[in-house]
């Protein structure tokens, strides 16, 4: 077969070294090559000579078209039979092996009329560009990657594409005259999925070859290089070049809809770039309209022609095209962007007000001091005469929220004295256990692990050591957790309240959104299946998310204060649930991001963009002793777990729409109304903007939990999936804000002192009533059903004078062994007062002991005396086979020396004491100096965020 590569050059020269070089390196030479070069004044027509002949290089005018060049190319070359096509850009560097792939793809799929390469960038050569082409119903040019995603060989497999860049394509020469060529209308933009399209519909097929690579930089796209075609407005050929590609492919029978379409979808694009003062662009957009929809000939024609050059039926392509949804996918991308920085352009004007209202408030105080200062002698009279009870139980919002904690702790009464069941396994019996986990290097957990403890054991620890021990913690964090979340949400309501608007909110709003979240670890689920890592969250997010809204205060100190403390309750809720840092991160990546974008001069002020970073930075500083061996050993994946042990929670679409973790939760209507709530909240103009915030926020988390629905942690004891309890919280948590903010809007209207109609006040009513079925009905359901999964001790697993034992020391472990010979076996090790909580997890990141493994493999199919020396070695006293019992094993381990069959409460369970000398040698903990000198650093971190998020002290007004 004959190659002829044809190259198109218009002031190229900075490439052309190049790309002439990656042409002369090819391991299959071309036959022919042709150039055009398009009047550069860079010396580009000298460069194509020094490697061509001089009859090989055209010259043309500045103006010609890329569809015009490759024209008449094609015309100064005769055609010759079988002949292939191999178009170059002056800034397109092929792989010294580029052609002889797509030529060796050409013969494996002969049906192929179009072949592409992949597509990296020039000059980083790793990032992928493309690998193929296609479009989207709004006329997005798709390439299926991420932005700026690296080549991994994750695409590296040939497959049918609508279309292929003409930056390496090759293509039969045939085909390609036989379709007229490439589009004369989309002079530079466009043309190549044009031609892919009509290529597709004649029964072409176009494959891209990933194996075959070419370096493309771009130079169009990206403005490194301007020509006459398309000057400062890139944009404008762009979108029209889509606008056209889209009218003259498109169906007789879907043509109606996309003119509609794309109209409106291009006036929707201008207002979004005047809101992001993108005006070059909006008017490019509109430029781009303009110019297609004002020659509606031009559109005719073209169909016209693909319509005379298509020989046969057409073929349908709609397999190769975009899905239907993927444009509003992109369209949601959009408005994101958009209502971040509305949402802090709604923040500037917020303070404005606020500023505007104080001044007003000052003007106006002469004209009514008298009326106020009657009105504050009798209040004062009123206070001064009342005692503190009088003063609260005539304060409706203070009885309620009194009766509404102390309900909280009904409902919560399971908690008081020793719980376990669910993700909660039982406390330990000293808090001086936790103080040791915590210390360790080396666990004395099972055959033994350097897996390090979960970071919430520090603080349980220290409050265990100031309240009386772990239960009394457990216990305190399960009453406290819904009272303490619906408290914090009231202070986060308030301030939310003072941003979006200047005047306060109705104080009952408050009473509900406070009651409502406060009870989301109940109704969520997670409080009955004992998922304290996520009661915790829940309990401490609204504190967390009032301590960050001091980034926004205007006074310098303030901000970094509000750092301090920021970090400290971050790292706090990631002791429980690491997700609350990452997502954090997350989060503020995006809003420094889109801050900066919208005000650059944040960028040069440390003091705006310090704070929040440093809060962040401050996180795995205080929880060092427990990320930097996490890491270390291999043990990353508790990153995206929770606080509990395992297998976590059961959150579905269903169960994060509504807010349930599980079976445990309340009736899952419960949460469809809230969710309901919040989209109504989306009506009322005045708070959409903060409300369509919080929205967004969310569909941030819902697609980070997308993203973890496809991982799956493959953990040494247990198959799971990342913990997804969080996002339950979020979006619970953001559902009320936007429900609130929504609510005070419908409230102003009603007040606004204009009589409204019937049916607006029978819709308020009905909305009222809506809204405190939420809480009413979480609070009876949880009433009715408190203890879920939660227990007062769980089965013993062994005798009691075998737990005895082990508390004498490491030495006197317990195996336990479940199972048979014919469906394996499973087995653990049991240690002073068992797995307690904390330890669960450590040993459910602990990597598997391969010995160890053996040896009970051995011992269960041919034990041995031996074996049983290695048992006692390894600190383990008693062997123990749970009932059922397996008789093969029993009677295999009867018969072997150095097992002693010992007793057990259950006849069906059987028992053997290892006879040997014991030894703990292997399984002692010990702390090393790197643990000593993490924990230094952590308790140095923790004075420093302290002291530093401490308030400062005021002066009186006296002084």
């Amino acid at each position: 077969m004959t190659v002829t590569v044809l190259l198109v050059s218009h002031d190229g020269a900075r490439w052309l070294p190049a790309v002439l070089e990656g042409l002369e390196a090819q391991t299959r030479p071309v036959d022919r090559a042709i150039a055009v070069d398009t009047t550069s004044r860079d010396g580009s027509a000298d460069l194509l000579r020094g490697l061509l002949h001089d009859e090989s290089v055209l010259e043309l005018p500045g103006s010609t078209s890329y569809p015009a060049a490759v024209a008449h190319a094609l015309d100064a070359v005769p055609e010759v039979e079988g002949e292939w096509v191999w178009l170059l850009h002056d800034d397109s560097r092929p792989a010294p092996d580029a052609l002889e792939q797509l030529l060796r793809a050409a013969e494996e799929h002969p049906e192929a009329a179009i072949l592409g390469p992949k597509l990296r960038e020039w000059p980083s050569l790793k990032r992928l560009l493309e690998v193929g082409l296609t479009i989207t119903g709004t006329g997005h040019r798709e390439t299926g990657l991420e932005r700026g995603e690296y080549d991994q060989g994750q695409h590296d497999e040939v497959r049918e594409v609508l279309a292929v860049n003409t930056a390496g394509m090759l293509v039969r020469r045939s085909v390609l005259t036989g379709l007229g060529g490439l589009d004369l209308q989309l002079p530079i933009f466009g043309n190549d999925i044009d031609f892919g399209w009509r290529a597709a519909e004649a029964g072409h097929t176009t494959i891209v070859v990933p194996t075959a690579v070419v370096f493309h930089a771009e130079a169009a796209h990206r403005g490194a290089r301007r020509t006459p075609l398309t000057g400062r407005h890139t944009h404008y050929q762009e979108r029209r070049a889509a606008l056209l590609t889209m009218l003259a492919n498109a169906t007789p029978r879907r043509l109606p809809w996309q003119v509609v379409r794309l109209f409106l979808g291009s006036l929707l694009r201008v207002l979004g770039f005047l809101v992001v003062r993108s005006v070059g662009e909006a008017l490019d957009e509109l430029a781009a309209v303009l110019s297609v929809y004002s020659r509606p000939r031009q559109v005719l024609a073209a169909r016209r022609t693909r319509a005379e050059r298509r020989t046969g039926d057409r073929h349908d392509v709609r397999r190769l095209l975009a899905p239907p949804w993927l444009p509003y996918r992109h369209g949601l991308d959009f408005v994101t962007d958009l209502a971040a920085a509305a949402t802090n352009q709604a923040q500037d004007v917020a303070e404005r007000r606020r500023a505007v209202r104080a001044e007003q408030q000052l003007a106006a105080q002469p004209a009514s001091r008298d009326r106020d200062r009657r009105d504050e002698d009798d209040e004062e009279a009123y206070l001064q005469d009342s005692g503190l009870v009088v003063r609260f139980l005539t304060n409706p919002v203070a009885v309620v929220l009194a009766l509404f904690a102390v309900l909280a702790v009904v409902g919560a009464r399971t908690a008081f004295g020793s719980i376990t069941g669910g993700a909660l396994s039982p406390v330990p019996a000293d808090v001086a256990e936790w103080w040791q986990l915590h210390v360790q290097t080396w666990h004395p957990l099972g055959s033994g692990t350097d897996v390090p403890a979960p970071a919430y054991v520090l603080p349980f620890a220290f409050v265990a050591s100031l309240v009386g021990g772990p239960g009394v913690v457990v216990s305190a964090l399960m009453l406290l957790a819904v009272p303490f979340a619906a408290w914090g949400a009231w202070r986060l309501l308030t301030v939310v309240g003072h941003l979006v608007d200047t005047r306060d909110m109705p104080r009952w709003l408050h009473v509900w959104g406070a009651v409502t979240y406060g009870l989301v670890p109940a109704t969520s689920g997670a409080w009955g299946e004992g998922r304290f890592g996520t009661v915790a969250v829940a309990a401490l997010l609204p504190w967390t998310a009032h301590a960050a809204l001091g980034f926004a205060d205007p006074d310098r100190d303030r901000r970094w204060r509000a750092a301090w403390r920021t970090a400290l309750l971050v790292a706090l809720g990631a002791a429980f649930v690491p997700g609350v840092w990452l997502f954090a991160v997350l989060a503020a990546a995006v809003v420094l991001g889109v801050a900066a974008f919208i005000s650059p001069r944040l960028l040069r002020d440390r003091h705006s963009w310090g704070p929040p970073v440093v809060a962040l930075a401050m996180v795995p500083v205080l929880l060092a002793p427990w990320i930097v061996p996490l890491v270390t050993t291999g043990s990353a994946e508790g990153l995206l777990l929770e606080a509990g042990r395992l297998p976590g929670d059961r959150v579905d679409v269903l169960g994060l729409l509504t807010g349930r973790l599980g079976d445990l939760g309340a009736p899952w209507w419960l949460g469809a109304l809230l969710g309901l709530l919040a989209i109504l909240a989306l009506l009322p103009r005045s708070t959409r903007v903060p409300v369509l915030a919080c929205w967004l926020v969310a569909l941030a988390a819902a697609v980070v939990v997308a993203g973890l629905g496809f991982v799956t942690l493959e953990l040494p004891a247990i198959r799971t999936r990342p913990s997804l309890g969080l996002f339950v919280v979020i979006l619970q948590g953001l559902a009320v804000i936007a429900t609130v903010l929504g609510a005070e809007a419908y409230l102003q209207r009603l007040h606004d002192g204009r009589r409204h109609a019937l049916w607006q006040r029978v819709l308020a009513g009905l909305l009222a009533a809506v809204a405190a079925i939420v809480p009413i009905g979480g609070l009876v359901w949880w009433l009715a059903n408190p203890d879920g999964a939660l227990t007062r001790e769980e089965p013993a697993v062994v005798p009691a004078y075998m737990e005895q034992s082990s508390l004498l020391g490491d030495e006197h472990g317990v195996l336990v062994l479940r199972g048979s010979v014919d469906e394996g076996i499973d087995y653990r090790i049991l240690r002073g007062d068992g797995v307690t909580l904390g330890e669960d997890e450590v040993l459910a990141l602990a990597d598997e002991d391969v010995d160890l493994t053996r040896q009970v493999t051995e011992l269960v199919s041919a034990p041995s005396g031996e074996l049983v020396e290695s048992l006692a070695s390894a600190g383990i006293e008693y062997v123990v086979l749970p009932s059922p019992a397996d008789g093969t094993i029993a009677a295999g381990l009867d018969a072997t020396a150095g097992l002693d069959q010992a007793s057990a409460e259950d006849r069906s369970t059987r028992a053997w004491r290892v006879d040997r000398p014991l030894s703990a040698e292997g399984v002692e903990g010990r702390t090393t100096w790197p643990r000593l000198l993490l924990l230094v650093v952590q308790v140095a971190a923790l004075l420093l965020v302290l002291v530093l998020a401490a308030p400062t002290v005021r002066r009186g007004r006296s002084e």
